[in-house]
């Protein structure tokens, strides 16, 4: 098993998350060669060496350039309270549409959907709204797009099984942000921390931004690395702050528990035609694993509603989400709605599917699950690439599943049926 754990000593943004990651080594080639597959121009990633108080790390800077601004990096961290006024202002959709017309993996998008989320929640909690009203002003700049797209890809790319975090620091003072001035932290900040354990320090500066905490709080699982694991890799982000008494630094610590049956980093990242990418969601390999079960019946509501619920689900970070016709009483066609998940994001589900749907009750359990190992190879077709999705059991390829979305465009490039593409793919070895 692997763990990951975060030191936030000088605090952590989406820059400096995706700078530990990359001093971890994920391959800054895969991640902007990844990134461009975002159906948006004018991100570019600079990374280079910096020092702080005698500390030697990486330092990245995300350079985004929207349609009709030139802003660059601002010297604090993400620039989540720095964007101009003029630059865009994305609504969850328009964020969604960007990740899932990618060629990013399914895990990553999933992942990077539910930060969205989490951070929509905040927002829209912290305005007395509705997240469908919430326009992400700061983190829906193109720059904060790719710190979150960029740091799950990274973390997907490690392969990584859980994830540990420090007390997040806290400043004092005040910041400026497009509503004006907050207090430090801010408010959303403060929301998206809530549960997490937290320090005031002596500096008068946006410690953890809003990209930052997103990350963190969607990411952690446990409290700590198990006693009994090992270090196998560190690597320090600098910040882009001078601080008055810390260095401004993250840590990235990586362990390992003796029973880990993971290929080295170097398997994992180094890129090639048929390179195989572990999906995240299947970390578990063969082994069993434990998985969250919420089930309600419905009866009196429209498909269409029932459709918009599931799409909300797994935005949220739902494993998985189906329905199956039932009869209920007095002879009552129903719709029973399941909902697979991780337990900590029970909270969010429950709460989309209690405001989303008709119903007065969730029933819930947990399940234990076998899951096969999988991986994705990218295959040439004579209709072009297309990823397949690959599962292994007992130390072999069992099942190729060719993922739809690329047959269904591949189909379309070249006026054949979907069918013949998809049949392509699954005869390439």
């Amino acid at each position: 098993m692997k763990i990951l754990h975060f030191d936030v000593i000088g605090g952590a943004s989406g820059d400096m998350i995706l700078g530990a990651l990359i001093e971890l080594g994920v391959n800054p080639v895969v991640l902007r060669e990844t990134l461009d597959s975002l159906a948006v121009e004018g991100i570019h990633l600079h990374i280079d060496p910096a020092d702080d108080r005698g500390i030697h790390g990486t330092r990245v800077t995300v350079h985004a350039h929207e349609a009709h601004d030139h802003h660059q990096h601002d010297q604090g961290h993400d620039h989540a309270h720095h964007a101009p006024h003029d630059a865009p202002h994305r609504n969850l959709d328009d964020i969604q549409k960007i990740i899932r017309s990618s060629r990013l993996p399914e895990p990553v998008k999933e992942t990077s959907l539910a930060v969205f989320q989490r951070i929509g929640q905040a927002e829209a909690k912290v305005h007395g709204t509705t997240i469908e009203h919430i326009h992400f002003h700061e983190v829906g700049a193109l720059d904060s797009i790719a710190d979150i797209v960029g740091s799950c890809l990274g973390l997907h790319l490690l392969d990584v099984d859980e994830v540990s975090v420090s007390a997040l620091p806290m400043g004092h003072g005040t910041i400026d942000c497009a509503h004006g001035t907050y207090p430090n932290p801010a408010p959303a900040t403060v929301e998206l921390m809530k549960g997490m354990p937290t320090i005031s320090v002596d500096e008068p500066f946006e410690m953890v931004t809003p990209t930052g905490a997103a990350l963190l709080a969607t990411w952690k699982t446990v409290e700590a690395p198990a006693a009994d694991s090992r270090i196998v890799a560190s690597g320090y982000s600098i910040g882009h702050r001078t601080m008055n008494q810390r260095p401004n630094v993250l840590r990235a610590i990586l362990f390992e528990t003796p029973d880990t049956r993971h290929p080295t980093p170097d398997t994992v990242l180094t890129p090639g035609t048929r390179h195989p990418t572990l999906l995240r969601q299947g970390f578990a390999g063969q082994a069993p694993d434990t998985v969250l079960v919420l089930e309600c019946n419905l009866d009196d509501t429209t498909p269409e509603i029932i459709g918009a619920l599931t799409e909300r689900l797994m935005a949220a970070g739902a494993l998985d989400v189906f329905t199956v016709p039932i009869q209920m009483k007095k002879q009552r066609p129903g719709t029973l709605l399941t909902v697979l998940g991780r337990s900590e994001d029970r909270d969010n589900l429950l709460d989309l599917i209690f405001t989303e749907s008709t119903t007065f009750g969730v029933r819930e359990s947990l399940k234990k699950r076998t899951i096969l190992e999988r991986r994705t190879e990218t295959v040439s077709t004579p209709y072009g690439e297309v990823r397949v999705k690959v599962g292994r059991w007992k130390g072999r390829d069992v099942t190729r599943s060719p993922e739809m979305d690329d047959c269904i465009a591949r189909a379309r490039e070249h006026n054949v049926a979907a069918r013949t593409v998809y049949q392509s793919a699954q005869n390439q070895q």
